[in-house]
């Protein structure tokens, strides 16, 4: 008899404590809470300044890509020194710039750098307005500039002595003009200047010149020639017809990383939202 009673209290105890368990009752533990999320941090604004330099026929281009990013990144200023494609190279090699400015490709001793080609350019070849020669070979364009042709009736022109105008040596433009003429070293300059807009300006006050200059700085103040027959346009850059045209490039420095600000100035001028800044400053963007 003891024995059974012992039994049927254990029975109960074992079912008080099994209720007990699924218990809802106030005094029992409450369920752990979720550590509330963080908010995202907000990014930093970006800030800094953006040193280029190089070429003057990049100034259309870089200006145009400047003023834009500048316009979307108020806390950074990008500065640009137009001192010619070789200084532009040398100072990306040094670290005197964050990007240097190239409107030639680089030669086989230029190391320690990166080109990236951000557009196309033509070379148009450039004569006074009173100028009646409308079309010219490339043979007949080398012929002129190291003077076996020096008189303007030999292709068909007035009777005038040829005065030949070009840039100095380092620019990306001349060693662009004199690479695809195959007159490197051989070219008879009346008068070499040190920047696109005085080449320009030089050609429009003589009737009797003719020149080179970068398809974007060309104004109505001179008349670019057709050549094989072929305009200067972004049609013909981009598909090749027109033969005389060159890469204008952005030049960092091999292995070293930009800031922030001239990183992110780079990734934008070489990219789809740039395209028509660049088309509109005179020269034919690759990233479409």
């Amino acid at each position: 008899m003891k024995k059974w009673i012992t039994l049927a209290l254990s029975g109960v105890l074992t079912l008080g404590l099994l209720a007990g368990c699924g218990s809802t009752q106030s005094g029992s533990a409450p369920a752990p809470t979720q550590p509330a999320a963080s908010e995202p941090a907000a990014p930093a604004e970006l800030s800094g300044v953006v040193n280029t330099d190089g070429s003057t026929s990049m100034e259309k281009v870089i200006g145009a890509l400047s003023e834009a990013f500048m316009e979307q990144n108020k806390g950074v200023t990008v500065n640009y020194s137009g001192t010619g494609s070789g200084t532009g190279i040398t100072s990306a090699q040094s670290g005197a710039c964050d990007i240097g400015l190239s409107s030639r490709d680089l030669k086989a001793e230029e190391t320690g750098v990166v080109a990236t080609v951000v557009a196309k350019d033509g070379i148009a070849i450039i004569v006074n307005p009173q100028n009646p020669v409308a079309d010219l070979t490339v043979e007949q364009i080398a012929a002129l500039a190291t003077g076996e042709i020096s008189n303007w009736k030999d292709v068909g022109g007035n009777d005038g002595a040829v005065a030949f105008i070009g840039r100095e040596a380092g620019s990306g433009t001349r060693d662009g003009f004199e690479s695809i003429t195959g007159t490197s070293d051989k070219c008879k300059y009346t008068n070499e200047l040190t920047s696109t807009g005085d080449v320009v300006a030089n050609v429009a006050s003589n009737p009797n010149a003719i020149g080179y200059a970068s398809l974007s700085a060309v104004d109505e103040t001179v008349k670019a020639v057709t050549v094989g027959g072929v305009a200067p346009s972004e049609e013909t850059v981009l598909d090749g017809t027109y033969a005389i045209q060159r890469n204008f490039n952005l030049v960092t420095k091999e292995g070293a990383d930009l800031t922030p600000a001239a990183q992110a100035f780079f990734d934008f001028a070489t990219s789809k939202d740039a395209a028509e800044l660049i088309a509109a400053a005179g020269a034919v963007p690759v990233a479409k």
